[in-house]
């Protein structure tokens, strides 16, 4: 059962409709969806938002750390509510997928994303479930960096609408533990 999703991304608004940001905005749209409202936490440095899915209570936290500093806002809020990592989704921007794939997977390694190397390392464990919302590589040339912190064009808008749209409906099954059913359903393209 899920009890906490994360969203990772960069607080201010230079990053707000950036690629690196979709876990951020999923889970706008999410608490959108469910009728939740956030609150600023300065304990828990993030914005939190309390919801109800189906009869399921779940957190929503957007950490304002920074990318590279996740770890630090999910292991508060893993320690003072006594979540299980097995408990938590963090959603985010994965560079091997297209724009308008993403997958579920649970646990492994961080593949070179800051945001979970520093989750990992400040829950001493990677088994959790993950959201990889596809952003795309960038072409030869451009930095990743540069191309992570890109705003994304009208079609990729409209691509990542559609997973966002999908992602949605499946949280509550995802939330309320049907997990080998959703996992067989969402991954299949």
């Amino acid at each position: 059962m899920i009890k906490l999703i994360v969203g990772l991304g960069n607080p201010g608004l230079q990053y707000e409709k950036t690629r690196h940001n979709v876990g951020f905005l999923f889970l706008d749209r999410l608490s959108v969806g469910f009728g939740c409202a956030w609150s600023e936490s300065s304990r828990f440095e993030g914005f939190v938002s309390d919801c109800l899915v189906g009869d399921q209570k779940v957190l929503l936290l957007k950490p304002q750390t920074y990318m590279n500093k996740s770890g630090e806002s999910v292991g508060k809020v893993v320690r003072y509510y006594k979540i299980k990592c097995e408990e938590i989704l963090v959603v985010h921007d994965e560079l091997d997928f297209d724009v308008g794939i993403s997958k579920l997977k649970f646990g492994g390694g961080h593949a070179g994303h800051n945001g979970l190397r520093d989750i990992i390392a400040h829950l001493n464990s990677s088994n959790y479930l993950r959201l990889r919302i596809g952003i795309g590589r960038p072409v030869t040339g451009r930095s990743v960096a540069d191309y992570v912190l890109s705003e994304l064009s009208k079609k990729d808008w409209d691509d990542l609408e559609f997973v966002f749209e999908r992602a949605q409906k499946a949280i509550p099954k995802i939330v309320s533990d049907e997990m080998p059913v959703v996992m067989n359903r969402f991954n299949m393209k």
